[in-house]
């Protein structure tokens, strides 16, 4: 077995992931000790040569492999609460278009075996706007995921108010109560807004770490990049393009926060066609309910730039 498969008894796991499976109990603890004979397992019967692990992401461990005959793949293992039926559906679904292409999984062990991508697209260094406009232009290719499987949330927005109200006081309310105010009025204006007709297939979280670049071009990836991750059911496109508005902290820390976010809501409405309003609406419920939730399994610094930069949009 690779020398990194085991650190204490446990497999080499970023430290985010660890956090966040923990933060699970027992079930998380339990995972964490099994990845390494979990993954001894997977490399003999799919045939793999492992490589390294990855970092950046905090809901999957995921390691670079090789295949059989001489592919470079990826096999991620979502920790435990995830819906990975969900994630598998949609990549399956979608046929390469706009996601990741899926070469193998195995449901009862929750181990999915993908293709090799490059880099994601928050480590290219590249300025907020360009990253907009190639996660819209992504996203339009990630809709097209035919919708006949996935039933519609219709309570989506309500089920955020609620996650919002219940962990503001849980947390003992950590940010000022105009945010969870705005928010819950928001989550009410999209709640009676929703038209299942408009509905697609949306991703979920549509951020730039979720967003890889192909290696080589290829159909159903002309933004040069495809989705991880996917949550996976239908919504109002308007929500995902709410997910990536509720980005982009460091920039709104450091300028104008609501000129700033503002221009970001427009660029996502131009190269959407997706109604600004509802845009925004989405994004600011999207960065109080991810702060709130980022608090709550220990990541203090992620969850206080979101609620931060929430107080400074109301």
């Amino acid at each position: 077995m690779e020398s990194w498969l085991s650190v204490d008894g446990h497999a080499d796991v970023p430290a985010l992931v660890r956090q966040k499976a923990l933060s699970r109990g027992e079930a998380g603890r339990q995972w964490l000790a099994e990845l390494p004979d979990l993954l001894a397992d997977l490399r003999q019967e799919w045939s793999l040569t492992l490589l390294d692990p990855l970092t950046g992401g905090s809901a999957a461990y995921v390691v670079r492999v090789r295949t059989a005959d001489h592919q470079d793949a990826v096999v991620k293992l979502p920790i435990p609460g995830d819906d990975i039926a969900g994630q598998v559906r949609t990549i399956r679904d979608a046929n390469g278009h706009g996601y990741v292409t899926l070469l193998a999984h195995d449901e009862q062990r929750r181990a999915i075996l993908l293709e090799s991508l490059g880099p994601s697209l928050e480590r290219l260094g590249w300025p907020p706007e360009r990253m907009i406009e190639v996660l819209a232009d992504t996203l339009r290719q990630a809709w097209q995921v035919p919708a006949h499987t996935v039933a519609a949330q219709r309570e989506r927005a309500a089920a955020l108010a609620q996650f919002v109200e219940e962990l503001w006081a849980t947390l003992d309310h950590p940010c000022d109560e105009r945010v969870v105010t705005q928010a819950l009025r928001y989550a009410k204006r999209r709640s009676a807004a929703f038209d299942p007709d408009r509905c697609v297939v949306v991703h979920g979280d549509p951020h730039p770490g979720n967003a890889l670049r192909v290696t080589t071009p290829r159909v159903g990836a002309e933004s040069g990049f495809v989705f991880v991750d996917p949550d996976g059911f239908l919504a109002d496109p308007a929500y995902d393009c709410g997910v990536v508005q509720r980005d982009w902290c460091t920039e709104l820390l450091a300028g104008d926060p609501v000129s700033l976010a503002r221009k970001y809501c427009a660029l996502l409405a131009d190269h959407t066609g997706i109604d600004a309003t509802a845009i925004w609406e989405w994004g600011f419920l999207e960065r109080v309910s991810t702060g709130l939730y980022a608090l709550s399994f220990g990541a203090e610094d992620m969850g206080g730039r979101f609620l931060r930069t929430a107080e400074l949009l109301v």
